[in-house]
């Protein structure tokens, strides 16, 4: 069943790159008592994600945070490692947080995961931006098959 507005957010564990190296931290620590805007790419490095999804979102984090978003972060099925090497690559730092769904847990846990094996790619995430209010989705924007528009950054900040 897909995560609609209104639903928690599971107990999930992401993947973080701290000064020590990989570091776990949950949704709870995420989410709870914060208004975050999360999105979801398929995968670090791709066309469309290194283009213009994350880009948006590192523009526009400061017009986010004027909205009352208290943090941005990505996510994406990929392991740690190659998140912060796409977060390096892109110039981000604090920006927003990368979260790591290595396994693809939390995808499938909210039932956003996309089978992407036709591409040679596994299990993935769908394309999506949601807007997550103390563990709870306040919005959800997920893009249909091969499309790039409801969950850009400027999308969800004009629908904030």
């Amino acid at each position: 069943m897909t995560i609609k507005i209104g639903d928690t957010i599971p107990e999930a564990t992401f993947m973080t790159l701290g000064a020590d190296g990989p570091e776990p931290v949950t949704s709870e620590q995420i989410f709870s008592g914060k208004r975050v805007a999360i999105f979801a790419v398929p995968g670090a490095f791709t066309p469309t994600c290194s283009a213009k999804h994350l880009p948006g979102y590192k523009e526009q984090a400061d017009a986010f945070k004027a909205k009352g978003i208290d943090a941005v972060a990505c996510t994406s099925v990929n392991d740690i490692f190659v998140m912060a090497a796409w977060a390096k690559d892109q110039g981000v730092t604090d920006e927003m947080q990368m979260l790591a769904d290595g396994n693809g847990a939390f995808a499938k846990s909210i039932g956003l995961e996309l089978d992407a094996s036709g591409f040679g790619m596994g299990a993935r995430s769908q394309r999506y931006a949601m807007v997550v209010n103390d563990g709870v989705v306040e919005a959800l924007h997920v893009e249909e098959g091969g499309e790039f528009r409801v969950s850009a950054a400027d999308y969800v900040l004009e629908h904030l």
